[in-house]
């Protein structure tokens, strides 16, 4: 055999070998888990708040937290990030109840408390069944989905199936297939990937008002992930701009804190367009004006 084609054979091999390895490591790549003990106990400072385990029909258990606000106008379903526990996660819930909502939060399959197998059709199970409950007790008029990051994917979906009052997407993501081709461009991940959340896909089905909030310098999902996104239902998306932020940052600055009360705390109103130059057109030529 000449030179040439054991070259061939052993990159082919490496690439093969390679593969394999991202498809069985993938989920220690994406998600970084903590652990918490049954007994563990959660406490945040001038927050009340509500544990509460939901056993889902593989026999997982989904562990999660309600924040309590006086006289709730509504219930914000908080889906977060890909790393830590509600333990860290929490921490975010005043920025709601603050303006009267009470906040569902819960951990992921493998996350705090939370057991089972971690499969994309799992999450998305797990999250409707919550969903479910939030909808025993509050009217969906009532409902807004809020997602963070990852947890972006997973309320997108959730709003294309169910009616909530609107959507909030924090940093989300076109799909998670395309941020790991910003990474590995020479693997084959639509084969590979096990999680690969098209978000896109899902916003074509949401009926409800859309925001989405992204920062300017987020360098792990580019902001022009976002102007892409609003473009899928324009009529119905409002794209809100934190200049500077980051990816991880967004709640450090004063922007991003005034357009969450303003999204969360205002009722869509229609526009009167009559009279408006929405319907003139645009020409290029110059008009003479005789003086």
């Amino acid at each position: 055999m000449p030179n040439w084609a054991y070259i061939v054979l052993l990159v082919l091999a490496i690439y093969i070998l390679l593969s394999l390895l991202l498809y069985i490591l993938q989920d220690y790549f994406l998600f970084k888990p903590e652990k918490l003990p049954k007994e563990f106990q959660f406490y945040y400072e001038n927050q009340e708040t509500e544990e509460y385990n939901i056993e889902t029909r593989d026999g997982a258990v989904i562990n999660g937290l309600r924040f309590k606000a006086q006289n709730p106008k509504g219930v914000v379903f908080y889906l977060k990030g890909n790393s830590k526990s509600i333990k860290g996660w929490g921490k975010f819930a005043v920025d709601f109840t603050r303006h009267g909502y009470d906040v569902i939060m819960v951990d992921y399959r493998g996350f705090g408390k939370s057991t089972g197998r971690r499969t994309q059709k799992a999450i998305k199970r797990d999250m409707q069944v919550v969903y479910n409950k939030i909808k025993e007790k509050v009217p969906e008029r009532y409902i807004i989905l809020y997602g963070r990051s990852l947890g972006s994917g997973f309320a997108a979906k959730l709003a294309s199936m169910n009616n909530p009052r609107m959507l909030i997407l924090d940093a989300p993501y076109y799909s998670l297939s395309k941020v790991a081709k910003k990474f590995i461009p020479f693997m084959p991940l639509s084969l590979l990937i096990k999680f690969p959340m098209p978000t896109y896909k899902w916003l074509k089905y949401v009926n409800c008002p859309i925001h989405i909030i992204h920062g300017t310098d987020d360098r792990l999902i580019p902001y022009k992930t976002s102007v892409k996104l609003s473009k899928i239902k324009p009529r119905q998306t409002t794209l809100h701009t934190v200049i500077g932020g980051g990816h991880k940052d967004l709640n450090t600055f004063e922007s991003y804190h005034k357009m969450l009360g303003e999204i969360i705390t205002s009722h869509p109103k229609k526009v009167d367009l009559k009279g408006s130059s929405i319907d003139v057109g645009t020409s290029s030529k110059q008009m003479d004006v005789k003086a």
